[in-house]
């Protein structure tokens, strides 16, 4: 976290790095590479993009009407449109931790005012590598105890990334082919756990210097193949990230009619008080509707039901994951 910038904190939260050898601070991107040289790499990146899975149509300013018709099954929500059936829609509070709670946690915290939580089911960049209680059998036992799940993916970093511990995993040279192979390993992560089609996989990018146009640019292109990726698997591409990098970051691309941006956005901003609807770099227009998770607190303790855990607070309105019987 850089605490000069309104960057609220890591989401994937651990106490301490995760015992992996920290190279040291790469340069940026700009710096290593010229700006010919960069535009090659660029184009040849998108060349490689899978030509059975074109970008949508740039997104639109304003999503539906909250009367009209659902989507039909399978299509997947355009970039700041809202998330429509068949996906499963929840709004209310979440909560997440770095490692899953136990189930006998789970079933003490239903006297929370909480319905969902955020698990970290999958990627190289997690904060807590070992979930020692995430398995089909919890995910099923925690849906039938009426828990909504907000899987989140922690993969490859950007290469501008601030925070120290999230530095030994970052997006390499060829960023789409990256972004593609993370894609196709969180949907089978989320399948061996019972996560279903349909279901949200929300890819968790920490704060990132987006002033460095190179660092940006590598990141902006493993985002959108990673989301590609999914969509064509039949799940559907959230993002997470700080409001004023990340989330800023997918702004100004749905402004500029970018494809293959993320249909869901969890931001975080943490002053306390949840703004889904309110936050000044997000246009009310834009992601609505189900396009929506607000992180509006992170790191305090609670305790309900004798257990006690240190999460991050949530405001939603989005998807949740399909659990398969």
């Amino acid at each position: 976290m850089d605490s000069s910038q309104d960057v609220t904190g890591p989401h994937d939260r651990s106490a301490r790095p995760r015992h992996r050898s920290v190279p040291p601070h790469r340069r940026s991107l700009r710096a290593r590479t010229t700006v010919p040289a960069l535009a090659a790499a660029l184009t040849a990146a998108v060349l490689l993009a899978p030509a059975t899975a074109p970008s949508p149509p740039g997104p639109s300013l304003a999503g539906p009407a909250a009367s009209a018709p659902a989507a039909a099954p399978g299509a997947p929500a355009a970039p700041g449109a809202p998330a429509r059936a068949p996906y499963r829609p929840f709004a209310g509070k979440a909560f997440d931790t770095c490692e899953a709670p136990s189930l006998a946690v789970m079933k003490a915290w239903r006297a929370s005012p909480y319905r969902a939580v955020g698990i970290y089911f999958g990627g190289r960049g997690r904060g807590c590598l070992t979930q020692r209680h995430l398995t089909p059998d919890w995910v099923a036992s925690v849906h039938a105890l009426g828990w909504r799940l907000l899987p989140l993916f922690v993969g490859s970093q950007a290469p501008c990334v601030f925070a120290e511990h999230k530095k030994d995993v970052p997006i390499g040279r060829t960023p789409w082919l990256q972004g593609t192979r993370e894609g196709a390993d969180a949907v089978k992560a989320a399948r061996a756990l019972g996560i279903g089609p349909s279901s949200p996989l929300y890819l968790d990018m920490e704060a990132y210097r987006i002033t460095d146009r190179a660092c940006a640019d590598t990141t902006l292109l493993f985002v959108r193949a990673w989301n590609r990726e999914v969509r064509r698997l039949g799940y559907l591409p959230g993002f997470y990230s700080s409001v004023e990098t990340g989330i800023r970051h997918m702004e100004k691309e749905r402004t500029e009619g970018t494809g293959d941006l993320p249909s869901v956005l969890w931001f975080a901003r943490w002053r306390g008080t949840p703004a889904l609807y309110t936050e000044p770099v997000l246009p009310s227009s834009a992601w609505r509707e189900y396009g929506r998770i607000h992180q509006y607190a992170g790191n305090v303790t609670e305790s309900y039901g004798g257990s006690r855990m240190v999460i991050d607070r949530n405001s939603v309105d989005a998807p949740v994951a399909e659990v398969l019987p």
